[in-house]
């Protein structure tokens, strides 16, 4: 177990660079703002982490924008904040190139395409929300509703206040199961632009049937998509190339993300 403790402190200290840049048509002082540069957690949201990128940028807007909410962009990508940091790289930075440029903007919130986050009560819904259907899948949402307010905190201003121990002290009761059966289903969701006009696919999949334990190819193999269509393809999670032979239940147990889903992307070599 201490092995499998050394995994999730990984996992959990993954971190990537982010060049933050003021949108050009909304610098409204005679000289733009430098960039902001930020080592961030892959497994937290945006809003969580972006509190001096605001203060930076925000003197530099017209005064009658300053209440705004800030939103980020990439590639013209309006970034979902409700997607984890790492979740959003995987997905949509083709090239693995570092920093990761990111657009910052106080205008023009695009309601169409993210959803509103006032503030970080918002996200902490979102966890909540998250971690209990994610234990509805694995538990029948048994532990979640057994867990006392405090646990839920726990798990919350570990995230929050990036702290592992109190974090995974209340998390690991979400891991819980019997060596036999694993979870009743796996939480994941399986992101394949490439492939399909949904934002990600979502299927009921047992970590053993028959006494035999599920892989992450037999998980790919339900979604009945051509994913060698595109190419050779690679699943990532956490910036990680999976072996297609590793089993989901120990997948679900290492790799999930605070929310306890596993965000599963689809990789094509870029050409």
């Amino acid at each position: 177990m201490a092995e499998d403790r050394e995994i999730l402190r990984e996992i959990w200290e993954g971190r990537l660079p982010v060049c933050f840049t003021l949108a050009t048509e909304e610098v409204s002082t005679p000289i733009a703002p430098d960039p902001f540069y930020l080592m961030v957690p892959r497994l937290t949201y945006f809003p969580l982490v972006t509190d001096k990128v605001r203060r930076h940028f925000v003197r530099c807007v017209a005064p009658e924008k300053h209440d705004n909410e800030m939103w980020l962009e990439f590639e013209k990508c309006p970034l979902k904040w409700h997607y984890p940091i790492g979740l959003l790289y995987d997905l949509l930075v083709t090239n693995s190139e570092l920093p990761w440029q990111i657009t910052v903007h106080f205008d023009k919130y695009p309601d169409n395409k993210l959803l509103k986050c006032p503030s970080k009560d918002v996200v902490e819904s979102h966890l909540m929300h998250s971690l209990k259907e994610a234990d509805a899948l694995k538990h029948k949402n048994h532990i979640m509703a057994l867990m006392q307010e405090r646990d839920h905190k726990q798990l919350w201003l570990g995230l929050l206040h990036d702290r592992f121990d109190q974090f995974w002290s209340a998390n690991r009761k979400l891991m819980e199961h019997s060596a036999e059966d694993g979870f009743r289903y796996i939480p994941f969701r399986l992101y394949a632009p490439q492939l399909t006009s949904k934002p990600f696919l979502q299927y009921l999949v047992k970590s053993i049937e028959s006494e035999k334990r599920l892989t992450l190819e037999d998980l790919l193999q339900r979604a009945n998509l051509n994913f060698e269509s595109k190419g050779p393809f690679q699943v990532v999670i956490h910036g990680i190339d999976i072996p297609l032979e590793t089993p989901v239940q120990w997948i679900s147990e290492h790799l999930s993300y605070p929310d306890n889903f596993l965000h599963l992307c689809i990789r094509y070599s870029s050409p």
